[in-house]
């Protein structure tokens, strides 16, 4: 079903239908950098520890990534402003439950009902913004458009949490998506135009719930190993169940006729390594901010809007080197931009041997990088993604780059944040151990994971302070050691599954 387009007779409504999906997108990916920058507030207020604060971040996360491959389906049988509206409608009242949230658990309940509309949201709004403008010309300058709007939100989120976080508390963060989502919903329900193509959407339920259920298993298990060391019971359990998931959410994805994930897709050595770069990207570059945010206040010790300030460069970085990604493909093979995409991505990673004393123009010159590279490798990728397959497989095919982006952001978190807790408890048992003190595991254990000077309070403060700093710096080290690691791997695993040439723009 396809009504008359009112964004191509009515100019009021085209205006009204553009703003409403801008700004629909601009809170679900303001909520991406907006909520890392209150990290470490949200661990004094709700007394949590560092799982707590991995599993703020990654419950979002998994429940993006595990929804984010229904969206289409569901839009397409149930039509797609029925479908996004609905999205904007959950995802406003999940910002109030997390606003009103005295604990961590009805906050990580408000953040899960967040990652589900946003699944509605991020990529419904490709595809109201495609079926209201089909002219070439018209689609291009409005999606071009819609992608600034969205680098602008990335880079405003961290400023803007940083103020509202230390001016009006951090519940504000949440409650700024309330009056824009109000506003968002009137837009979206006067200038939007259903369209639904019921004939051609498919459900794959048992596939969606084992999806839930073995990312939910493997999130867990992760951030169990970093809490309570990686031969725990819980673990150990979780892992076991997470690899049983997996197995069986693979054999029922191979038999069914229409599947979440199109497995067959995979059989093709580029769709392979470019979805591979895809989750490496979410691995290592969108699940750094995490990381930089902790290291900014708990070890440089900078407040909420300091921390946020220092974090723009990255951004503007990405967001410069991504609008001008049209005329650097016309010099450059897409190819060529994406391996220096990972490249620099992973090399920036593997210099961020930084301490509590390292000046903020060597972190700002990294950030630098490593927004150049996340700009290079995130417009690259989805142009080879799109190039490894046919036409009439490009909306599933954006779908499961998308959902492997999300999901190597929540591993990323889940691991990386468990190798830094680990190293840097280890570290400073040792310190804490060579100063004397009984039970120094339990201590380590304590102060790194709920950062928590009083557990040190044997020592003088200055030294308590130094070493528990030194310590979470190189815990710090370890994880985006890794981080980089992954992201020369996939810089040579491209290297090698070169794409189509045909198919991407060459060199002039």
């Amino acid at each position: 079903m396809d009504s008359v387009n009112p964004a191509q007779t009515d100019p009021r409504r085209r205006i009204a239908l553009v703003a409403a999906v801008y700004l629909g997108s601009f809170i679900a990916t303001l909520d991406v950098s907006i909520v890392n920058v209150a990290l470490p507030t949200l661990q004094r207020a709700l007394a949590t520890d560092l799982a707590g604060l991995q599993w703020v971040i990654d419950i979002y996360a998994l429940c993006l990534s595990a929804f984010i491959l229904s969206a289409g389906p569901v839009g397409d049988r149930y039509g797609r402003k029925r479908a996004w509206l609905a999205g904007v409608v959950v995802f406003t009242l999940g910002s109030a439950m997390c606003a009103m949230a005295g604990s961590l658990s009805t906050l990580l309940a408000g953040r899960a009902v967040q990652g589900v509309a946003g699944a509605l949201m991020i990529p419904g709004a490709l595809s109201l913004l495609a079926h209201a403008f089909p002219e070439p010309a018209s689609r291009a300058r409005v999606i071009g458009g819609w992608s600034s709007f969205t680098a602008l939100s990335l880079i405003l989120g961290p400023m803007l949490g940083g103020l509202l976080v230390d001016s009006a508390g951090w519940q504000s963060i949440f409650l700024i998506n309330l009056p824009i989502g109000v506003l968002t919903v009137g837009l979206g329900l006067w200038g939007i135009r259903e369209s639904s193509h019921p004939e051609h959407a498919a459900l794959d339920p048992v596939g969606q719930v084992l999806s839930v259920l073995w990312l939910g298993a493997l999130t867990y298990g992760l951030i169990a190993a970093g809490e309570y060391g990686w031969g725990s019971g819980r673990a150990a359990t979780a892992l076991v169940a997470a690899v049983i998931g997996l197995a069986l959410f693979l054999m029922v994805e191979a038999r069914v006729a229409r599947p979440l994930l199109p497995l067959a897709l995979f059989r093709d050595a580029r769709f392979a390594a470019t979805n591979f770069a895809s989750f490496v990207l979410g691995f290592s570059s969108y699940a750094s901010l995490f990381f930089f945010s902790l290291f900014l206040q708990q070890v440089q010790g900078w407040s909420p809007s300091d921390a946020g300030w220092r974090l723009v460069p990255q951004f503007l970085a990405t967001g410069l080197i991504a609008s001008q990604f049209g005329r650097l493909a016309r010099r450059f093979e897409v190819h060529t931009l994406m391996v220096a995409g990972y490249a620099l991505l992973g090399s920036s990673m593997l210099l961020t041997l930084f301490s509590a004393d390292t000046p903020y123009v060597l972190l700002a010159l990294l950030f630098v990088f490593l927004g150049a590279g996340t700009g290079l490798a995130v417009p690259s990728t989805s142009m080879a993604v799109m190039a490894s397959v046919p036409a009439q497989r490009s909306g599933m095919a954006s779908a499961t780059m998308n959902a492997l982006r999300q999901a190597g952001m929540l591993i990323g978190i889940a691991l990386l944040g468990t190798l830094m807790s680990t190293r840097a408890t280890a570290l400073l048992a040792t310190a804490l151990e060579q100063a004397g003190l009984r039970d120094a595991q339990h201590t380590a254990v304590a102060a790194v994971s709920r950062h928590d000077l009083g557990a040190l309070a044997s020592l003088d403060s200055g030294t308590a302070h130094t070493l528990l700093t030194g310590a979470l710096a190189d815990g710090f080290h370890a994880a985006m050691a890794c981080a980089g690691v992954a992201g020369l791997l996939a810089a040579g695993l491209l290297v090698r599954v070169r794409p189509r040439a045909a198919a991407l723009p060459v060199r002039a």
